[in-house]
C-alpha cells in the first residue's frame, strides 16, 4: 500500500524498477538524487526535475509572486497619497491666490457678511410691498368691485373674500373674525360682500354662506362653501386663522424665519 510520502512524490518506484542486474545501482542513484542536501539556485525555471525539486520551485515561485504583488500594492498606495497631497496643495494655493488678488472674496465667506446681506435683501423686499398693506376688511358692494378686487391686485397679494347673508348663522361670526385677522395679517386683502349683491342663486344664499373664496394673481386658490360645517355657528378669529393656515392660505406666525426674528429682537432691544 502506498504511503503518504509516495502520494506526495507520485509513487516514483514504478519509474525506477528494472529487471536488469543493475537494479540495485539504479535505485541507489535515485535515492542519492532525492537526498541531495544542496538546493539549486532559482533561475526562473526548475533546475531539479525530481518531485521534491518541483515542490521547492513552486513554493519559491509563490513567494516571488506574493512579493511582486506586495510591491505593486505599496507603489499604488504611495501614488494615491502623492496625488492627493498634490491636489490639496494646488487647491489651497489657488484659494490663497484668489484671496490675495480679490480680498472681497474673503469678506463674502464670512457668516456675518452673509447674514447682513440676507437681512438687507429682506428689508428691500419689505419696502417694496409696504404699499400693499391693508389692515381692514374692504366692503364690496357690487359685481364690478368684486372683480376689480381680484383682477387688479398685485400678483403676490392673497385676496380672501367672505360672501355672506344677513341673519344667517355663522356669517356675523365670520365678519367679526375677519376684522381681527385683517389687523394681524395686514398684507392679506380681506373683503366681504353680500351674496344678493352678486346675484347668486337662492339655494346659495340659503345653504352656501358663509363662504370664503381665496384668490392670488387672479386665480382661485381656495373655495370653501358653508364654512360653518367645519367651524360651527359660533367661532372666533383664532379658529378662522387655524382653518386658513391648515389650507395654506395664511402663514403660521409661529414659523417666522430666524433672520426676521433676530432682526425684530435687535430692534426692540435698541429701543
Amino acid at each position: 500500500m502506498a504511503t503518504l510520502e509516495d502520494k506526495i512524490l507520485g509513487e516514483q518506484r514504478e519509474y525506477y524498477c528494472s529487471s536488469s542486474s543493475d537494479e540495485e545501482t539504479e535505485t541507489e542513484i535515485v535515492r542519492s538524487e532525492y537526498n541531495d542536501p544542496k538546493p539549486s539556485k532559482w533561475e526562473g525555471m526548475s533546475c531539479n526535475t525530481g518531485p521534491k525539486g518541483v515542490i521547492r520551485d513552486w513554493e519559491r515561485f509563490r513567494e516571488l509572486e506574493k512579493s511582486k504583488k506586495d510591491i505593486a500594492t505599496l507603489r499604488q498606495k504611495e501614488m494615491i497619497e502623492k496625488t492627493s497631497m498634490t491636489c490639496c496643495s494646488l487647491l489651497d494655493e489657488e484659494k490663497d491666490n484668489n484671496l490675495e488678488t480679490d480680498p472681497e472674496i474673503l469678506e463674502l465667506l464670512t457668516d456675518d457678511y452673509m447674514f447682513e446681506y440676507q437681512k438687507q435683501k429682506m428689508k428691500e423686499m419689505f419696502e417694496k410691498i409696504e404699499n400693499l398693506r391693508f389692515g381692514d376688511v374692504i366692503h364690496l358692494t357690487n359685481t364690478d368691485e368684486f372683480l376689480d378686487a381680484i383682477d387688479n391686485e398685485n400678483k403676490f397679494v392673497t385676496v380672501i373674500i367672505h360672501i355672506y347673508e344677513k341673519n344667517v348663522a355663522g356669517c356675523d361670526a365670520m365678519n367679526g373674525s375677519l376684522i381681527t385677522l385683517a389687523k394681524e395679517y395686514p398684507f392679506v386683502k380681506f373683503c366681504k360682500i353680500l351674496g344678493s349683491s352678486l346675484n347668486v342663486s337662492r339655494h346659495f344664499k340659503k345653504d352656501g354662506v358663509p363662504a370664503l373664496l381665496a384668490y392670488k394673481n387672479g386665480q382661485v386658490i381656495g373655495n370653501f362653501i358653508h364654512v360653518s360645517d367645519s367651524l360651527g355657528e359660533d367661532f372666533f378669529a383664532d379658529d378662522v386663522a387655524a382653518f386658513l393656515i391648515e389650507h395654506g392660505l395664511l402663514n403660521d406666525k409661529k414659523c417666522k424665519p430666524l433672520i426676521i426674528s433676530c432682526n425684530e429682537s435687535k430692534e426692540s432691544n435698541n429701543k
